[in-house]
């Protein structure tokens, strides 16, 4: 490969009136010659490793998730058949505990410190604590900085306060996963567009999105502002770096698509003498769609990665106890998502509590094979992160906070051994599985949560 003659700035941005878009990683944004050896000498010339974590509500049905075999022979259960395509990419962990977690009732002690590890206090009002500050969190301490977001945290069900009075916790404890200290929660955005706006709309000097109402029109969209931008950059790149530009505002392209932004019209195309005489319709910021809802936001988290915008994410399918309906989305669902966890050994509720586990890990095999197919380096974006799904509970019906479902994929730099099975011995710590990966962040830890040790992933 060529050297290329002139170099990029990492933090290149596609600029217009009120658009920011930053950009992945190029070939001319690479250092050449001497500066490239002195790069790679330091451990600058790597991409960076990145981290998030989706949970899902609920727990699983643990006989059609935990493989029967360890090692990298082991069959894929029921709800993990979509693994098949990408097996090689994840770890299936098991045996997994929090131990903080049997000490409270219900749901709430076991989603609000999911990943914290810590003690959930019992309490009606907003006076919270979980323990000390999540994973992602910490290493938002650490390596936050060195993106424009810290961290990104995306959910799909708005925040519910309250009390459940069958256990006694506020319901807060049911929205979060995402804490800064142990009784501040980071707030989530529920709207595809908003988040999408705060990932590519223009940025004070603070990082924090500018009143763009002034300077265009809210739907119109961004891309289209920054195409005379991206023109000239394109103008000036070799042909890989032209490639990856392409592909990578297609992908930005579809995402606008689907959030309604108006993209300019082709001067082609017939236009009518004049306009309707009824009021258009605003469009949709929420999807109708769950599985519309969700992928979209798993396509922000990729665009997030891919451009360097954050490296730490955390996505909440829906809040606990979630009771949501997936008739029209899986075959053969009729019962609502919480009614199944508490399935009672009834064949019937646990065969669809099975599918809905089924059809979590299918929108993250979504992701994971997006992130697979983008090059980065010598590998690909899935190679540079670690994407852990997982829930509070195991078997809803119990509120088991032990034998955790938790998947962990891709390669966190080349230092994780996946496509394997782990069974560690009972009751481990999950959070040695989060100082393993606070490890391979660049963020050094004695301890965290309730860990012993890291977990070996290597």
């Amino acid at each position: 490969m060529a050297m290329n003659t002139w170099q990029l700035p990492r933090r290149t941005f596609l600029r217009g009136a009120g658009a920011a878009l930053a950009l992945p990683m190029l070939d001319a944004m690479r250092p050449a010659g001497r500066a490239l050896r002195a790069a790679e000498a330091a451990g600058l010339a790597k991409p960076p490793v990145r981290f998030a974590a989706f949970y899902f509500p609920n727990g699983a049905w643990m006989k059609n998730w935990k493989p029967e075999q360890d090692g990298d022979k082991f069959e894929l259960p029921f709800s993990l058949t979509p693994l098949e395509k990408i097996r090689s990419e994840v770890l299936v962990l098991s045996n997994l505990d929090k131990a903080a977690s049997h000490q409270g009732d219900g749901h709430y002690a076991k989603t609000a410190n999911l990943l914290t590890g810590g003690v959930v206090e019992k309490t009606t009002g907003s006076h919270v604590s979980v323990g000390g500050a999540s994973v992602d969190q910490l290493a938002a301490q650490h390596i936050g900085r060195m993106t424009p977001l810290p961290s990104l945290e995306l959910a799909i069900d708005p925040v519910i306060s309250g009390i459940d009075s069958q256990v006694g916790f506020t319901r807060l404890y049911g929205s979060y996963i995402s804490w800064r200290s142990a009784g501040v929660p980071m707030a989530r955005e529920i709207n595809p567009r908003l988040a999408y706006e705060r990932l590519f709309g223009a940025k004070d000097g603070r990082g924090l999105p500018l009143n763009n109402s002034k300077e265009r029109d809210d739907a119109q969209s961004l891309l289209d502002l920054a195409l005379d931008d991206a023109k000239s950059l394109r103008n000036r790149l070799g042909r890989d770096d032209q490639h990856k530009l392409d592909e990578y505002m297609d992908s930005v392209r579809s995402v606008e698509q689907r959030l309604a932004f108006h993209s300019q019209p082709d001067p082609r195309a017939w236009k009518p003498s004049t306009a309707p005489n009824h009021p258009q319709e605003p469009a949709p910021t929420i999807p109708e769609n769950h599985q519309e809802h969700v992928r979209l936001m798993f396509d922000l988290i990729l665009l997030a990665f891919w451009t360097d915008s954050t490296r730490l994410a955390t996505f909440m399918f829906a809040n606990d106890v979630s009771n949501k309906n997936f008739s029209q989305l899986i075959p053969g669902v009729s019962v609502a998502h919480h009614d199944a966890s508490h399935h009672q050994s009834d064949p019937v509720k646990i065969e669809q509590y099975s599918k809905i586990n089924r059809w979590h890990v299918e929108q993250y095999v979504y992701l994971l094979e997006r992130m697979r197919a983008i090059r980065e380096g010598e590998g690909t974006l899935l190679d540079n992160s670690m994407m852990l799904l997982g829930s509070g509970t195991s078997d809803g019906n119990a509120h088991a906070p032990d034998n955790l479902p938790i998947l962990l994929a891709g390669r966190g730099g080349g230092a994780i051994r996946s496509g394997r099975h782990i069974q560690s011995e009972k009751n481990t710590p999950l959070c040695n599985v989060y100082v393993s990966v606070l490890e391979r962040l660049g963020v050094p830890t004695q301890r965290f949560g309730d860990s012993t040790k890291p977990l070996d992933l290597s």
